[in-house]
């Protein structure tokens, strides 16, 4: 019979250790809460991945809400949980509460493996040499069902203006161990966009999912050279077959505030944004 894989993908959590709110607006940890409600009704979850920008502040006390949070609702369906690293988390507190940065699991055959696209006081991402070949390694033996990639920063181009400076610097390198021969790569998820996408990328056209945000939600339709952000949590239920191809599903958590503005940043803004933590090369 044919084993598939069911995934509560999450992503931009954005918790805070005092509780405070996201722009002064938005209680993210009570739109955690909201999005693992609506969630609660899948017929099966096998893995909650969750992909980067999982705390704000940085702090353990974020990492420990999101782990007394999480870690019930998964074990209660026996679903296997993984974090990814993001370019708001802290690797320190990261690690002390949530474990290693980089992990690989196996869940029902599949493998599924983190990669930290994180950089230390920055918003873009990239992988360095040594996570290429930490990943180059573990792709050499096959896994039974294929291999599920989580990260933070998509390795596909972005849709609005603010994530061009903060983007996945050359993402090629990934793509390709991730296609390279036999690899049995079958599904990359990602975050940091905050709006859902599903798309393909690299040679071998490996299925991309990028989540919608918990914290809030990206306006992909807001003009150029603006860039909105409105109040919306959501997540992506995922089936991964093991002899077919991925159905990816957005699914909202919808609140009575859901669409108000919590932010509208100008050029000025963005450009500001760009220059302290964009990539420059």
């Amino acid at each position: 019979m044919t084993e598939t894989l069911r995934i509560l993908h999450l992503s931009d959590t954005h918790l805070y250790g005092d509780g405070r709110l996201q722009y002064g607006i938005v209680d993210t940890l009570a739109a955690l809460d909201r999005v693992l409600a609506r969630a609660a009704s899948l017929p099966r979850v096998d893995l909650v991945a969750v992909s980067g920008d999982l705390s704000d502040d940085g702090s353990a006390e974020s990492y420990r809400k999101l782990a007394a949070t999480l870690e019930p609702w998964a074990a209660k369906r026996g679903a296997a949980l993984v974090y990814a690293m993001g370019n708001h988390d802290a690797p320190e507190a990261f690690e002390e509460v949530l474990g290693a940065r980089e992990t690989e699991t196996t869940v029902r055959g599949f493998r599924v493996v983190t990669v930290d696209t994180s950089v230390p006081q920055a918003g873009y991402g990239q992988v360095d040499e040594s996570q290429l070949d930490r990943l180059r390694d573990l792709l050499a033996t096959p896994s039974e069902r294929g291999t599920v990639v989580v990260l933070h920063h998509p390795p596909v181009s972005p849709t609005t203006v603010l994530f061009e400076p903060l983007r996945l610097v050359d993402p090629q390198p990934l793509l390709d161990v991730c296609s390279d021969g036999d690899v049995d790569v079958r599904l990359i998820l990602a975050g940091h966009y905050h709006h859902g996408l599903v798309t393909e990328a690299g040679p071998a056209g490996i299925p991309v999912v990028v989540a919608p945000a918990v914290a809030n939600t990206t306006d992909v339709l807001w003009p150029a050279p603006h860039e909105r952000a409105v109040r919306g949590a959501g997540f992506a239920w995922i089936q991964l077959p093991e002899d077919g191809p991925m159905r990816a599903h957005m699914v909202t958590a919808p609140a009575p505030d859901d669409g108000e503005l919590v932010y509208d940043l100008d050029a000025e803004a963005i450009q500001r944004i760009a220059d302290d933590a964009g990539w420059h090369g």
